[in-house]
């Protein structure tokens, strides 16, 4: 049986209600001890019982989060997205106070093995220059980033495996772009958990390659699983070293 893992919710919106939801069912093995929301803050002389952090709040809050958590030498997950301009920042905090985080622009299970596949489709490409790629996301109307983090790590997996693609470009075009630019677009509207879809485009036909979330909870379970996977460890980590080591790579 998995060792229990103690966590605090940093954040109590609809990310923090759906955690704590998922982790009162398996009370084997999660146990929500602390919510810290607007009406409570976590602050760095409090005294807290908990082994792991989960933090879904806003981009403006993480690195401060980060800093009352290093003080703490408490390990973290963070789940928010929209600071990764911060990220160095991050990664020396957590390396001076010798704690565990980590972040990613999705805790999807899902998503992981969509990446997997994109990585994969991303590598073909390079025999059969007929074929374009392009990238399209749709989000809930509330969402704060645009494009969204997932968007992002799927153009830097195409990036990374496709030799003809040099960058992303993210804003709307008036005119042609480059054939070395990927084109990342976004649709916010509704209540849309999260749908992302990947074009593989030439005058014959058209490949879609699309991974949509239902609902929260795939996101909540990657959390809880990256929290029971970061208890007891230190540095900084992206999700994807949790899903491959889930899969033993």
């Amino acid at each position: 049986m998995p060792d229990l893992v103690k966590i605090a919710l940093i954040g109590f919106g609809s990310m923090g209600k759906e955690i704590k939801r998922l982790a009162d069912n398996s009370p084997e093995q999660f146990n929500v001890t602390e919510i810290f929301e607007i009406d409570k803050k976590i602050s760095s002389d409090g005294k807290y019982d908990f082994d792991v952090a989960i933090d879904f709040t806003h981009p403006n809050q993480v690195i401060e989060n980060l800093k009352t958590l290093a003080a703490l030498g408490k390990n973290c997950v963070i789940g928010t997205t929209g600071w990764y301009d911060s990220l160095n920042d991050a990664k020396e905090i957590v390396e001076k106070a010798n704690i565990g985080v980590v972040y990613g622009s999705n805790f999807s299970i899902g998503v992981q093995l969509f990446l997997k596949i994109i990585e994969l489709s991303s590598k073909s490409l390079n025999q059969f220059e007929e074929y374009d790629i392009f990238v399209h996301e749709i989000h809930h109307k509330n969402k704060i980033d645009s494009p969204s983090g997932t968007a992002l790590s799927i153009g830097k997996v195409i990036i990374d495996n496709l030799e003809r693609k040099k960058e992303i470009f993210t804003e709307t075009s008036h005119t042609k772009i480059s054939p070395e630019q990927l084109h990342i677009s976004s649709t916010r509207g509704g209540e849309v958990p999260g749908k992302h879809t990947v074009y593989i485009d030439s005058l014959a036909d058209t490949i879609e390659i699309s991974h949509s979330a239902r609902n929260r909870s795939g996101f909540a379970f990657g959390a809880l699983k990256a929290a029971s996977w970061i208890k007891g460890k230190k540095g900084f980590f992206d999700f994807s070293n949790v899903f491959n080591s889930l899969l033993e790579i």
